[in-house]
């Protein structure tokens, strides 16, 4: 076989067809280098998270004081409601844990976009142009979330509170409190992402909105068993919120895929 061939049978069989192995400019690339911008894009969304993170903590009164708001005053007789810390570093630990996670929710537009950038190449033309919806929902749903998350706080907070306070005196520490918030405001903010994701998986072909149709009844099954797991706390409201929140937004995304997938 003549040279000639050979590069016109390259030509036939590029990857250029797919486009799934293609960047912008039509030249392929390797393993290594697909790894490298992985690399570059992690590295860009953590400096974003280091720069909410200082932004954060130069406001960090201002943001304890708006989350120890659902804790009840009573909350411990002998402080009153104040929260405590029970080693020398414990505040510093506690401002920098929750101004990493503040900082997390500010960088969200950034990691987004690193996000959207690194899976862009892989994708068709004609699905590169939700890269700008893909950001500002991201942003609405996982604000909303978050917000949903801080109302129903309240209710696991004073459940745990009042739930032995006839048999003990509790000291509510700072690291505890703050640690139990954040890790239940996110899981709010991410499980409200799931719109997203799954719209995302259909754009790209991965699932149908038959599909979701026809396991609606499982994957009910399976987000209300997960909405248990994590609401911590024995109260019978966050489940339930988290749970119809999750099973509203599946039917939404069933309703938005049709809609997008015409």
């Amino acid at each position: 076989m003549t040279t000639s061939n050979m590069n016109q049978q390259d030509t036939m069989t590029a990857p250029d067809d797919y486009g799934l192995y293609e960047d912008e400019d039509g030249s392929g690339m390797t393993l290594i280098e697909h790894l490298e911008e992985l690399r570059k894009r992690i590295f860009k969304a953590l400096i974003a998270i280091v720069v909410g993170a200082v932004i954060a903590f130069i406001f960090r009164y201002q943001i304890m004081q708006f989350l120890q708001y659902p804790l009840p005053k009573g909350a411990d007789s002998l402080t009153h409601g104040q929260l405590v810390t029970t080693g020398l570093a414990e505040g510093f630990t506690v401002y920098l844990m929750v101004s990493v996670a503040a900082g997390f929710i500010l960088a969200l537009p950034v990691i987004l976009y690193q996000t959207w950038a690194f899976i862009a190449p892989g994708l068709y033309e004609h699905e590169k142009k939700y890269a700008v919806p893909f950001i500002f929902i991201g942003i609405a749903l996982f604000a909303a979330g978050i917000s949903v998350g801080y109302i129903v706080l309240r209710f696991p907070v004073q459940w745990l509170v009042a739930f032995a306070s006839d048999s003990f005196t509790e000291l509510v520490t700072a690291s505890s409190y703050f640690t139990f918030v954040a890790f239940f405001v996110l899981a709010f903010g991410i499980v409200f992402e799931l719109p997203l994701v799954l719209t995302f998986l259909a754009q790209i072909g991965l699932i149908t909105s038959e599909t979701l149709t026809k396991k609606r009844p499982a994957a009910h099954v399976g987000m209300w068993v997960a909405a248990t797991f994590l609401t911590p706390g024995a109260d019978i409201y966050s489940p339930v919120i988290l749970g119809v929140s999750m099973s509203c937004l599946y039917e939404l995304t069933v309703l938005f895929i049709k809609f997008t997938k015409k």
